[in-house]
């Protein structure tokens, strides 16, 4: 999803509405639940063969590990309550 889709989907609802990002907890019974956000960034992500998923760039990585991976690009992160 890009920034302006979000933007598209958001535009005419509710601006005092609460915010909540929903996933499946990985539980037994597959139990979607749904915290609130607590802050929005800009940071860098990567692609993770591990996790099959993109992840965050930790500030400890180096530099020039990054430059030789074509995966790494800004994005912005929703971040839940207690993240």
């Amino acid at each position: 999803m890009k920034v302006k889709q979000l933007i598209d989907w958001l535009h005419g609802e509710d601006q005092d509405a609460e915010v909540h990002i929903a996933y499946n907890y990985g539980d037994h019974h597959r139990t979607m639940v749904a915290p609130s956000v607590s802050r929005v960034e800009m940071n860098l992500i990567k692609d993770s063969d591990y996790f099959r998923m993109p992840t965050i760039v930790e500030d400890d990585e180096e530099p020039s590990d990054l430059d030789n991976d074509p995966s790494v690009r800004q994005a912005v992160i929703i971040f839940s309550r207690g993240h």
